[in-house]
This record gives C-alpha cells, sequence and structure tokens, in this order.
C-alpha cells in the first residue's frame, strides 16, 4: 500500500478575474472551515493572482471594518489589525494583518459577523440560536434572539446562521425553520427557511430554501437560497423570493464590489448533503456537478462575470469579503517567530 498524498490547492481564475480585481481595487478575504483555512486574494506586482493563506482550526465568519477584519474559529473570534500605515510596502505587500485579540467564545459555532457603528463586534451564535456580542466576563452576551426560541440553550433548534445590518444595527435574520426544538431545522432544509425583522421578529419571508447571508445594500434586500441555488431579493412588501442568477454550487457568503456581488460556492461535503434540495435535481437536469468557486455577478444583469474555482484540499467556502483599496494583503500566524517580532506601538493621541 503506498500513501495517497493530499491533491494540490489550485486557484483557475476566469480570463478577466485578475482585471476585475485591479479595476475594482479590492483583494478578497475568504474562509474555509473544511480546510481550516483563512485565503487572503490579491494581486502580484505582475498582474497575476496572490494567494496568501494561514491556518486555523475551523475558521468561519468575517467581518469587515476600515483598517481590520474578525474572523471567527472553533472556539475565538479573532481581531486582525492592519499594521501598514497608508502606501507603505513590506515585502511587496500593501496590507499586514495582525491577530491583536483573540477572545474565547467556547464553540458556539459563530456563523456571520458583522461590525456595528461603535466599532463592536455583532455575530450569529448559531449553537444558541441568537445574535450576540462579546462579552466582559464570560464567553459573549446574548443581543436578540428569535419570538419563538424560548430560551438560549445549546441546541441549534432554528439554525439561526445569516445576518444584515443596516445604519450599523441589525437589521434581518436567516434562520433554517422557526422549529424550538434541538435540531429541528433538519427536517425543515428543502422550505421552511425564514428571514426575520429584527428586533421585531416579525416573519419578512417564509417557504425558503436554506437560506444564507442576508445582505442590505442600495437599498435592497439580498440573500442567497443555497437549497435551491439561487442569488435574489426579497420583496419586503410581499416576503416574495425573486430570484436573479442561479449559481452551480452550495452557496454561502455574500458581499458587494460597486455593481458586482461576490459569492461563495461549495461542493457538497457529504452524499447527503444536497440530498432532498432542489439544487440537487437542478445540477442533475443541467448535467454539471457543484463547483468550489467565488463568483462575480452582475447585479444589473444576473450574469456571472467572473469566477476563481478552487481546486485541490479546499471543496467548500463558508465566507468571502473584500477588503477596499488592498491590492495584495497578507496576515500573520502563530507557526512561525515573525509575530513575535512585529511589534507596532499605538501614538500618543
Amino acid at each position: 500500500m503506498t500513501d495517497q498524498k493530499p491533491p494540490a490547492l489550485a486557484f483557475h481564475g476566469s480570463r478577466l478575474f485578475t482585471a476585475w480585481l485591479k479595476e475594482a481595487k479590492v483583494s478578497l478575504a475568504m474562509t474555509t472551515y473544511q480546510a481550516g483555512k483563512v485565503f487572503l486574494l490579491g494581486l502580484q506586482p505582475d498582474g497575476r493572482l496572490s494567494v496568501f493563506e494561514r491556518t486555523f482550526e475551523r475558521p468561519m465568519g468575517l467581518g469587515v471594518g476600515t483598517g481590520r477584519f474578525w474572523m471567527s474559529s472553533i472556539h475565538q473570534l479573532w481581531r486582525f489589525e492592519d499594521f501598514l500605515d497608508t502606501g507603505e510596502i513590506r515585502n511587496g505587500y500593501d496590507a499586514l494583518y495582525v491577530p491583536v485579540t483573540g477572545h474565547t467564545t467556547g464553540d458556539i459555532d459563530i456563523h456571520d459577523i458583522h461590525q456595528d457603528a461603535n466599532g463592536q463586534p455583532i455575530f450569529v451564535a448559531t449553537r444558541f440560536n441568537c445574535l450576540a456580542t462579546l462579552a466582559e466576563r464570560g464567553s459573549f452576551r446574548e443581543v436578540w434572539r428569535p419570538p419563538f426560541i424560548d430560551r438560549l440553550a445549546a441546541e441549534d433548534r432554528c439554525h439561526l446562521n445569516g445576518l444584515a445590518m443596516d445604519a450599523g444595527q441589525p437589521a434581518y435574520v436567516t434562520c433554517l425553520s422557526r422549529t424550538n426544538v434541538f435540531e429541528g431545522w433538519r427536517e425543515k432544509r428543502r422550505d421552511g427557511g425564514v428571514v426575520l425583522n429584527v428586533p421585531t421578529g416579525e416573519v419578512v419571508a417564509q417557504g425558503l430554501s436554506m437560506p444564507h447571508s442576508p445582505r442590505l445594500y442600495q437599498g435592497t434586500l439580498w440573500m442567497l437560497q443555497a437549497g435551491t441555488g439561487e442569488f435574489g431579493r426579497i420583496d419586503r412588501d410581499t416576503g416574495r423570493f425573486e430570484p436573479v442568477c442561479f449559481l452551480p454550487g452550495f452557496a454561502r457568503g455574500l458581499s458587494f464590489v460597486g455593481n458586482h456581488a461576490v459569492i461563495g460556492l461549495s461542493r457538497p461535503r457529504e452524499n447527503r448533503t444536497f440530498e432532498g434540495l432542489k439544487l440537487n435535481e437542478r445540477l442533475q437536469a443541467e448535467g454539471v456537478g457543484a463547483q468550489c468557486a467565488i463568483c462575480v455577478v452582475n447585479l444589473r444583469t444576473g450574469d456571472i462575470e467572473h469566477r476563481l474555482e478552487i481546486g485541490g484540499v479546499v471543496e467548500e467556502i463558508y465566507d468571502v469579503n473584500p477588503l477596499p483599496n488592498v491590492i495584495r494583503p497578507m496576515a500573520l500566524g502563530f507557526r512561525s517567530d515573525e509575530i513575535r517580532f512585529t511589534i507596532k506601538p499605538e501614538a500618543l493621541s
């Protein structure tokens, strides 16, 4: 018997993907908990794709603020700060993200993360069915929970997973069902999903199939309906989901750059991941397999204009977020002495 080497990591961009990054003056941060990686994707000086990776255990949610980003791992919430000044370049990189704080939350299955109006993180504590923030003397502090959840319990009853902010405050969430029993959502994957208003708890849309990643952008409530493979918008007056395009994969992770949506797609983690979902039926009808990729969708036309296909050890994406005005980012990890000797004193105000 011979040892099998894991497949090599590979990134294959469509012909104009790197040109789009350059024109948009943006780079991308991406997490994959299946491979235990956070990737920073930008451009090398010659215009080729720059891929920088760091290893964390089960990285998932990403929340971007000015000069920083937040990232969840299996039992911590990390805050990364850019140590480079405007215009500074270090070893060919124009951003150096350093994990300056790691708050131990315990394994609460943090999904979406956003920064509020005060610069503090608001995150989805999926295992506890609530929105939360950091606590001074505890693992986390509950901010809000759906009205059908009767108490704080580590039971993942409704699979609350997505959060949309409005003017720095929580506005909408997505749940895979309105169930109040341990993992009750698993039997409701096909059509039990809802969008809820925060803080009223009122149902904005229902009958959805595994909704993820709600976002308010340019006055429109956008989201991913992962169970059907669709990106679209919610009519907040009627509650109707209006598809914009079909995506050949399990869609999670949604952000925006100008007139484009940036969306993460995943392959199934196991044979039953797509079982009973319209997504599986659509893929079979089209005669295609699920992709692991980042897709850039034109909001006006619904066309997938650019794509970065990811192969090898990475088969799924949880979150993807733009890093505005950053061309080639890098980050520090904990497996070398580099973090020991990277020091930036804060100047007196």
